[in-house]
């Protein structure tokens, strides 16, 4: 097997072992338990990214706070997908001067995937003085050496060059949650959507090796995880880069396949690689949730061409149909945006009607926001903001009165959830196809599978008791 993808090599990583060490060994020298706080913003790829931060920063000898009050260190893991929340990072960063003021010794470090970017990284460090380190997601791995930069040295530190990519296998995590965990399976993204931002900041995709993905997945289940989740910018590209012959459905197959009581999930799809495989695979094995996000963005064609999606509305249609007949009761989700520069009426009511055809249980709505340095941001867009504003409230109408539809037709079912929480006096709970529901019950039945009666429900939530 040759693969394409590089590893960051061993003595790489033992070096940062050891300045981890280092830096430990520094604060306990004078007798100080540091504390950090990191801030996430964005996808559930940079949620997984602040575990390994966050492990990263245990191995340093850190502790953790839930604020950025009083941190001896702050990292903030930012998103570049929509301008509100790039707008919210700088905001917020400029605010930690003030923390920084109150507390002098504080360290502030921004990374994620606004500091991919060129431009933003520049504006950062000639803006935002008081911002210690940045680091792109290429080079999260090497956050020791960078801490240790500034700590030590009492140096800026820089780490954003350009790059397709690597793998850092076996960093250490702190996972938040103990019942779910995110699994990463690859990183980066080949398909250049002409909205997106991702693959210039992220690279090219690459894949972990199937070996090392069982092996975390093993573990969490010894630990009692009881959801695990497989990440990937596009999971259905898994394995392109690796030629071992695994692809995504045989990988998380495998995955399904091992011993425990769990389920597996995974996002996000293409439908370009969406395969009939990967749904054969999903009614097959019951451990894996039969919950599937699949993106559509548009209903029309001609949107579709311009966003470079490499589908048609034709082959979505055909990718659901095949899906349902094998499994009736699976759950779609999917993204879409509204307001793509040039999209007419006409263009928009045709996302309408893909909508009241498929029927979706859920969707995450987007008007579009322009990322410079894309190609659908010298697209020429006459359509006033107001104008997608309208459309944007008819689309949540449609999808809203199908949701609440959709959940009112679960009254009286008995359905099998994971409890996952609380949310004030009640349980909180999903069912396999993921949707919420609320119910009364001991805390002792948090991280149990458990089968409820649904009572209730509202468009974003079902209201269950536990069945007899």
């Amino acid at each position: 097997m040759e693969r394409k993808t590089p590893l960051i090599s061993p003595e790489d990583l033992r070096r940062q072992a050891e300045i981890s060490e280092y830096i430990k060994g520094w604060w306990q020298s004078q007798g100080v338990t540091p504390v950090a706080y990191v801030e996430t913003y964005g996808c559930q790829q940079n949620e997984a990214d602040s575990e390994q931060i966050r492990g990263l920063l245990e191995r340093c000898g850190y502790g953790f706070t839930d604020s950025a009050e009083g941190a001896d260190l702050v990292i903030v893991n930012t998103c570049a997908i929509r301008e509100h929340a790039a707008q919210r990072v700088f905001g917020n960063v400029g605010a930690l001067v003030h923390t920084k003021r109150r507390h002098p010794g504080q360290k502030i470090f921004v990374c994620g995937c606004m500091m991919g970017k060129p431009e933003i990284s520049e504006r950062m460090k000639k803006s935002y003085p008081h911002v210690d380190g940045i680091f792109s997601p290429h080079h999260l791995w090497e956050l020791p050496e960078q801490l240790y930069r500034v700590l030590i040295r009492h140096r800026k530190a820089y780490a954003v060059e350009d790059s397709a990519g690597a793998i850092a296998e076996g960093l250490p995590l702190v996972r938040t949650n103990k019942l779910k965990a995110w699994v990463s399976i690859m990183y980066g993204c080949n398909n250049f959507c002409s909205y997106c931002i991702v693959p210039y900041v992220r690279g090219r995709e690459r894949s972990r090796l199937p070996e090392d993905i069982l092996a975390e997945c093993r573990g969490l289940i010894a630990e009692g995880y009881k959801e695990l989740t497989l990440l990937g910018q596009n999971v259905n590209s898994y394995g392109k880069d690796l030629g071992s012959g695994v692809d995504f459905a045989d990988l998380i197959a495998q995955v399904a396949e091992l011993p425990g009581e769990f389920t597996v999930r995974f996002m996000t799809s293409h439908p370009r690689d969406a395969s009939h495989k990967l749904f054969d695979t999903m009614a097959s094995h019951e451990k894996i949730a039969k919950q599937f996000h699949l993106p559509f963005q548009s209903g029309n064609d001609r949107i579709l061409k311009e966003m470079n999606r490499h589908y048609d509305r034709a082959r979505y249609l055909e990718l659901i149909d095949y899906g349902r007949r094998l499994m009736p009761d699976i759950v779609f989700t999917s993204d879409v945006i509204v307001g793509f520069p040039g999209e007419t009426e006409e263009e928009f009511e045709d996302t309408i009607s893909l909508i009241e055809q498929v029927r979706f249980e859920a969707l995450f709505t987007f008007i579009y926001s322009p990322r410079p340095g894309t190609p659908a941001a010298a697209m020429p867009d006459p359509t006033p903001k107001e104008e997608k504003n309208r459309r944007f409230d008819r689309l949540l109408a449609v999808q809203n009165a199908i949701s609440e539809e959709k959940h009112r037709a679960l009254i009286g079912k008995t359905l099998r959830v994971l409890v996952d929480g609380k949310d004030g006096e009640l349980l909180t709970a999903r069912t396999d196809g993921g949707r919420l529901v609320r119910l009364e019950g001991d805390d002792a039945l948090i991280g149990q599978f458990i089968n409820v009666t649904i009572t209730d429900a509202t468009t974003w939530s079902l209201v269950g008791s536990v069945a007899p």
